[in-house]
């Protein structure tokens, strides 16, 4: 018989709502970036409707509210600073306008995470956003998105080792 340490699940709880968190934050800024949707309506109808639920027979984790509000609401006031860094990481000749309205969502929540939340390490908020652009895409989306937030990180200084 091996003995392996004992895993904490409320860890694994605490990463999963937190994962699914960044995935509802992208949706929101989504919907916020195309329906031209407020953030306090965008808060309230994700709050009521989209956090933990199932939707369009998609059963989605319970997600980590506060966390979902920090991102959201730390795009929106940061926003004058997360765009220009997110156009310095992308190819040249690739502003952030340009890019599609939901990889747009997911650069700028990661850029929020990377820059505005130094307790967060840069591998963990990298690794996660890269997962949430599997969700959405089948295609090289995620290499974009890795190349990006790495480039992000480190001209933030982040010490990504």
């Amino acid at each position: 018989m091996t003995d392996h340490p004992k895993r904490d699940p409320s860890n694994n709880r605490s990463a999963n709502q937190r994962g699914a968190a960044r995935l509802a934050a992208v949706q929101a800024l989504y919907q916020m970036d195309i329906g031209r949707a407020t953030l306090e309506d965008t808060l309230a109808q994700f709050g009521a409707f989209h956090l933990g639920r199932e939707i369009e027979g998609e059963q989605y984790l319970p997600a980590d509210a506060d966390f979902f509000k920090q991102i959201v609401t730390g795009v929106t006031r940061y926003q004058i600073d997360i765009d220009p860094t997110v156009d310095k990481a992308l190819a040249e000749g690739w502003p952030i306008e340009r890019v599609d309205a939901t990889l747009r969502a997911i650069l700028r929540a990661a850029a929020f995470e990377l820059l505005r939340r130094k307790d967060i390490p840069p591998k963990v908020v990298i690794s996660e956003y890269v997962d949430v652009a599997r969700a959405f895409y089948e295609d090289d989306a995620s290499g974009l998105v890795n190349a990006a937030l790495d480039a992000m990180a480190r001209s933030a200084g982040s010490d990504l080792a």
